[in-house]
Formats: C-alpha cells, sequence, structure tokens
C-alpha cells in the first residue's frame, strides 16, 4: 500500500477526521440494514398466523408408545449394570424385556386374525358366482350358482373367511357336510362340501384362517366337478360375490 505523505499543516488530523466519519457512517448503515430486515420479517410471521398453524394432536400415539416403554424400564432390574454372582442373584418373577416384545407381537398377531379376511382354500375357481343367473351345472341342471366353487385336493384343510360364530353345523343331502358362520355386520358365510366331522361346533367363536374343516367329497349335487369346496356369502339376507367382497380387501 502507498504510503500517504502530508504537507500542509493540520493535513494529517483533518484525513483522520475523514476516515473516522466514514467509518461511522459505515457502522450506522449496518445497523439501519439489519433493523428493517428485522421488521421485516416481524411482519411475514405474526402471532396471528402463528395461532392459524393447526396442532396435531399424537396423544393416542404417545400413549402406545409410553405404555411399551413403561413395560421395558419395569423389567430392567434395578441393578442393571452392575455385575453379581449368580448365586447371589435375586429371584425375580418379572418378564424380561425379550419375552415382552414377544408378547406385544403376539397380541398384535391375534388383532390381525380378528380382522383378516381371507379365501377359505387356495385354489382354482372351477366355477364362479352367477350373480342371480339361471346356469347350466356340469350335471345338466340348469340353477342359479349362488356361490364359487374353489378346487382343492380332499383332505385340504378349510379355513374361516374371517372371524365370527359357528351358527349351523349340518349334513345336507345335496350340499354334505356344510358350515354356516356368522361374520358380523350382516355377512354370513357358507362352507359347503366338507369332509365329515368338521373341526368346530355350533356356538364356537373362530379367527380368520382357523380351521374349521377339510375338503370333502360329501357334496353330491356338485360331485361331477371333483374335489373341491362351495364357499358362498350372505350380505343383509341377499347373495354376494365371495371373490368381489375378498379381493378388494387383500
Amino acid at each position: 500500500m502507498k504510503k500517504v505523505k502530508f504537507r500542509q499543516p493540520g493535513s494529517k488530523a483533518l484525513y483522520i477526521t475523514l476516515c473516522v466519519g466514514i467509518l461511522a457512517v459505515g457502522i450506522a448503515s449496518v445497523a439501519g440494514y439489519r433493523a428493517a430486515v428485522s421488521s421485516i420479517t416481524d411482519g411475514l410471521i405474526t402471532p396471528s398466523d402463528e395461532a392459524d398453524i393447526p396442532d396435531i394432536d399424537y396423544s393416542a400415539v404417545d400413549a402406545v408408545l409410553s405404555g411399551i416403554q413403561k413395560d421395558a424400564e419395569d423389567n430392567v432390574p434395578a441393578d442393571a449394570g452392575t455385575t453379581s454372582s449368580p448365586e447371589n442373584a435375586p429371584a425375580s418373577d418379572e418378564t424380561p424385556v425379550g419375552e415382552a416384545i414377544v408378547d406385544i407381537t403376539d397380541e398384535l398377531e391375534a388383532l390381525y386374525y380378528e380382522q383378516a379376511i381371507m379365501m377359505p382354500v387356495n385354489g382354482e375357481i372351477v366355477n364362479s358366482y352367477s350373480g342371480g343367473e339361471l346356469v347350466k351345472s356340469p350335471g345338466g341342471v340348469w340353477r342359479t350358482h349362488d356361490g364359487i366353487d374353489i378346487a382343492a385336493e380332499e383332505g385340504t384343510s378349510v379355513k374361516a373367511m374371517t372371524s365370527g360364530t359357528v351358527t349351523q353345523v349340518y349334513d345336507d343331502p345335496l350340499w354334505g357336510t356344510c358350515v354356516v358362520i356368522d361374520h358380523g355386520n350382516t355377512m354370513s358365510g357358507f362352507y359347503f362340501g366338507l369332509s365329515a366331522a368338521p373341526a368346530v361346533a355350533e356356538g364356537q367363536t373362530v379367527n380368520a384362517g382357523d380351521v374349521i374343516g377339510t375338503v370333502g367329497s360329501t357334496a353330491d349335487i356338485e360331485s361331477d366337478l371333483g374335489s373341491h369346496i362351495h364357499f358362498a356369502l350372505k350380505y343383509q339376507e341377499q347373495w354376494i360375490d365371495p371373490i368381489g367382497y375378498i379381493e378388494p380387501m387383500k
């Protein structure tokens, strides 16, 4: 930097005064800029705007999480982190944390099978729901087909579509061994063509996936179809298509 030389008396003092003045103006400008920005931002976000932001209620989730956390904390021994010999360890009836997690998993699984919806057997649909229309059966008889026929090997487990209460277990001269389940909400399931001696009794409560019997060959009216289960649904006392009901639920 080039050195400034002062040739006139008092020039140095004047120069210093000028520099100080410039510096003061700069400081004042910065302060004014910051004040202006602060005023603008305060105007953008006001207390009234903040009040308009909805509060999300996480109380239900927090209650569940805190309950799980509390269960885990309650099951941690008071002397955790200290070393003690096995022979001096106090006996405890408390459930270990790992077992508590397993219990929670079991409860969630049980809840799922109370609400799940599934086909009673997995197999090809060999005869579909006719929707009230007359169709010719394999035996040459014209009739409505109020359910679906699902092919499965004889002896295959037949499962409850969803949770419910068994209302009827009986033998029919045409449909063979039959089980009827009240699935709630005016929905009833009809499981026909089971093998003799089904696995449930009238009044029994079942969950989705519970075995109610096995595929049999007791339904003479559909014996020409081979081994299968006839499955039908009634909603509000009207036959409905089981596939149209179950498939969208998956």
